[in-house]
């Protein structure tokens, strides 16, 4: 079954590289230039698990490490005929031109490009070679359904310290059945909000709904050095993945579900008060989420060890403590019948008298 990319109506659109920045509107909105300097995600590698990606894009260049197609041993997932990968590449670490052209959430994480994810077994496969090849963030903005493959991949990715990340879908106003490997507990799922911080009707909610970031008329690198806009919780998914990158370039050692902590913990509370289905825990955060103190697991934590026993004084054989000696108690019987034979006797003798 084919996946379905999670990007609704993105249109190619030549532009003026001078002019694409003002379109970046999610730039002020989340405050990205305050948090690039705090980070910028100094060589974080960023799989992106999609239709490939255009490494002779102008905004980025310096940022694409020769990546795989999966379906064809030894060919790299760099070539891009449809736009889609690409888009998403620009939106997590686009270079750009100094104030010109589109630059990502996280421009100095490298993009490691893999494709196909037009069935559960490519896209395992390519999150296999995505953790064997140095990925510490995987995008995945696309929705198949549900797989024991794909989940297994997806549970080795998370076990091996790598953070996903990936779209819930843009059928909301139609319907809400999970889209697949975002509603998997592993990966952050992240749905659509547009410039009002209001979620898009077509993001879809569910339990799978970890947090909301922009997705909505949003400006990608396309295909040739152009530029196309475009909507969806895919965009979405992209802008959360290069606010990992931003994190764990400040924190290295932090493990996939601290960073999840970290992401969740900070995001703004929207619609009903706590977690809901549409909002999950709230919309991202960037600076927050890069300078909270790091919030306590949601996940459960191991059971405490208990401390080991004592042994038991009855079947040891060694020289500690094991209670009152009996020689003691031989003693103490032996004094008392002394006492005792003494008394009579002096009893007889007054009797005697």
């Amino acid at each position: 079954m084919l996946a379905v990319f999670a990007l609704v109506g993105a249109v190619p659109a030549p532009a003026r590289a001078d002019s694409v920045r003002d379109k970046q509107w999610y730039l002020d909105a989340l405050d990205v230039a305050a948090a690039q300097r705090i980070s910028k995600g100094s060589d974080v590698v960023v799989a992106v698990l999609d239709t490939g990606v255009d490494a002779k894009h102008p905004d980025l260049e310096g940022a694409v490490l020769d990546g795989n197609n999966t379906t064809r041993p030894g060919a790299k997932g760099n070539a891009d005929t449809e736009g889609h990968g690409t888009g998403m590449a620009g939106i997590i670490a686009a270079r750009g031109r100094g104030s010109s052209g589109v630059v990502g959430i996280a421009p100095a994480a490298k993009i490691l490009p893999i494709r196909p994810a037009t069935d559960p077994t490519f896209a395992a496969d390519g999150i296999r070679w995505a953790v064997r090849h140095g990925a510490k963030v995987i995008n995945m903005s696309f929705g198949l359904p549900d797989s024991e493959t794909l989940h297994s991949a997806i549970r080795e990715a998370s076990d091996a310290g790598v953070v996903l990340v990936s779209s819930v879908g843009n059928t909301g106003d139609k319907g809400n059945a999970p889209d697949y490997p975002g509603a998997y507990p592993e990966v952050i799922g992240v749905g659509a909000v547009g410039r009002d911080g209001k979620v898009a009707k077509f993001s879809q909610h569910g339990p799978q709904v970890d947090l909301v970031a922009p997705g909505v008329d949003i400006e990608q690198a396309g295909l040739y050095g152009t530029y196309r806009n475009g909507f969806g919780s895919s965009n979405s998914a992209a802008v959360v993945s290069g606010a990992a990158a931003l994190i764990l370039a400040k924190y290295p050692d932090l493990t996939p579900q601290q960073v999840t902590d970290r992401l969740t913990a900070t995001a703004g509370d929207k619609g009903d008060k706590g977690r809901d289905d549409y909002y999950g825990h709230g919309e991202l955060d960037l600076v927050k989420a890069l300078t909270a103190a790091q919030p306590a697991s949601s996940s459960p934590p191991p059971a405490a060890q208990a401390p080991a026993r004592a042994p038991d004084s009855s079947a040891s054989d060694g020289d500690g403590d094991s209670g009152i000696p009996p020689l003691l108690f031989v003693g103490a019987g032996v004094l008392l019948l002394i006492v005792a034979v003494v008394a009579l006797t002096m009893a007889v003798r007054r009797s005697r008298a």
